[in-house]
């Protein structure tokens, strides 16, 4: 791995950092693509600017893999009209001005390996079990899902191999949702959220980062993969095993769905959607082998 060269978008996010620690212990230079100009030890900062059209000289220049991560986040605000604009945008309009990049300058890295949703699928499918196979849906975050793989899907026309990571619910102590449901939990407020029967699609981050690595490093790897474990939970499910890892009971009544609707908007189907992925391609087509295959001994992990 010594010398190769990874260029990441986003690298300053949730996944991005620990990816960025994976990969330098296994040798490899680490270069960002950021909006400002900042020192971060052991990688290669290159500054970006979207609106103007604009990447750093130097910064696609010998990269061997490319990875995309850079995006709005999705719960990070209300979705006023100009905040959906903004989710879609951030994933789109990064990816072809990489595409225009490596045009002008006739460079083709080894692979591109693109973050995805596992809302492709829509936002709430009940008990729907989608693999790989499964048609997208119509709604909003279904439709920002579909353009973003549009845009790398642009890229592998290149020639390039690319691979798209669709990620479910993220586990880990560093950002996400698990502090958060994590933080009442430990003053005994735990409770799940709506019906707390929606389906919870989840993979710890390690897993994920290493899929990322895998996914980079594997010819074989071509297309889109569900990125979660095995074994999809409630949300009621969830709360409860959160409560057991920090060792708090778990009393209060479910959080009703009309006041997550009335604080989060039309945002609240990010946590009132039901999302069961089956990991189909990762089982049969791969040898990857996942850490953290069960919920308990992930959260364990994660939280103590």
């Amino acid at each position: 791995m010594k010398g190769k060269k990874v260029l990441i978008t986003g690298g300053t996010g949730l996944i991005g950092k620990r990816l960025t620690q994976l990969l330098l212990e296994k040798g490899y230079e680490v270069a960002f693509l950021s909006r400002k100009k900042t020192s971060i030890p052991s990688v290669q900062v290159f500054e970006w600017n979207v609106e103007k059209g604009y990447i750093e000289e130097g910064a696609l220049e010998n990269t061997d893999y490319l990875i995309h991560l850079a995006g709005a986040g999705v719960a990070d605000e209300r979705w006023t009209e100009e905040r959906k604009k903004l989710i879609i945008s951030s994933r789109t309009e990064t990816a072809k001005l990489i595409l225009d990049k490596l045009v002008e300058k006739n460079i083709r890295p080894a692979a591109f390996v693109s973050s995805s949703g596992s809302s492709y699928y829509g936002e709430d499918t009940g008990d729907v079990r989608n693999s790989e196979s499964s048609p997208p849906n119509n709604d909003f975050l279904s439709q920002v899902t579909v353009v973003w793989e549009k845009a790398a899907d642009d890229i592998a026309a290149l020639g390039i191999r690319t691979v798209k990571l669709r990620t479910g619910i993220v586990l880990s102590n560093e950002g996400g949702a698990i502090p958060k449901m994590a933080a009442p939990a430990k003053f005994g407020f735990g409770s799940p959220l709506g019906s707390g029967k929606q389906w919870i699609s989840w993979i710890h981050i390690d897993d994920l980062c290493r899929m990322y690595i895998e996914a980079m490093e594997n010819e074989s790897w071509q297309g889109a993969y569900n990125a979660i474990a095995s074994q999809p939970v409630t949300n009621e499910e969830l709360t409860k095993q959160i409560c057991i890892a920090l060792n708090r009971p778990q009393w209060l009544p479910n959080v009703p769905s009309f006041a997550l609707k009335m604080v989060f908007g039309e945002m609240a189907s990010v946590v009132l959607g039901s999302s069961y992925l089956v990991n189909e391609r990762i089982a049969k087509e791969t040898n990857f082998q996942y850490r953290f295959s069960e919920l308990d001994k992930a959260l364990k992990d994660i939280l103590s």
